[in-house]
């Protein structure tokens, strides 16, 4: 009985969740050319064959946050998340390149810091979109790196940084570009979540546990 009753929340979580992602971005499922920027858009034609590929994977288009080097930029961030969501994190990916301390450059792995140490039901979506991805490209910790060539310019000469992320952005974080990568990145398997940081030094810094 209590399976049952978690799963009926899990569902309609989800369908909240959804919701108010795609009222507010740019959503594209995985191996399926449909976009929708409404729950209410027309290319939704179900609501339940919806629930079922987002339970699984898609892309949201994410634009780099004002009055930061990343202004301007638009990153598609490909979104998976597992049957037991929200009770266990999504794992996210940048697929167009970036420049940041805490993102790898090649795969696009996050490693978010102690801001958002542990996920819990509490949270949806649409804060990671909202709140943890803008956070972390304001924030950046040098001092845990994914990308150590950004760190170090980060630490060692700030206008740099700012220079070669802006760079990144008018090569790599256009419109155009981020659909390309998009279409180049669709068996990408490198992931992150954005859990909590890895206690197993063994682990790639990109992974995040489960709390």
């Amino acid at each position: 009985m209590s399976t049952g009753c978690t799963d009926l929340n899990s569902t309609a979580q989800l369908h909240t969740d959804k919701n108010r992602l795609m009222s507010d971005y740019e959503v594209t499922l995985v191996n399926d050319n449909t976009t929708s920027v409404c729950p209410s858009s027309p290319l939704v034609t179900s609501s339940d064959s919806l629930t079922d590929t987002l339970r699984q994977e898609f892309y949201v288009r994410f634009k780099g946050p004002a009055e930061t080097p990343f202004e301007g930029g638009t990153w598609k961030v490909h979104v998976e998340l597992p049957d037991t969501y929200p009770y266990k994190s999504p794992s996210i990916g940048f697929v167009n390149r970036i420049f940041h301390p805490n993102i790898d450059e090649l795969s696009g792995s996050v490693c978010l810091d102690v801001i958002n140490q542990t996920w819990s039901p509490m949270f949806d979506m649409i804060n990671i979109f909202e709140v943890f991805l803008p956070q972390l490209l304001r924030y950046p910790n040098p001092t845990d790196p994914l990308n150590g060539e950004a760190a170090a310019l980060l630490i060692r000469e700030p206008k740099s940084y700012d220079a070669k992320v802006k760079e990144y952005v008018q090569k790599y974080a256009s419109k155009e570009a981020a659909d390309e990568a998009g279409a180049e990145s669709e068996d990408d398997d490198e992931l992150s979540s954005v859990a909590s940081f890895g206690d197993d030094d063994d682990e790639p810094a990109g992974q995040m546990d489960d709390v």
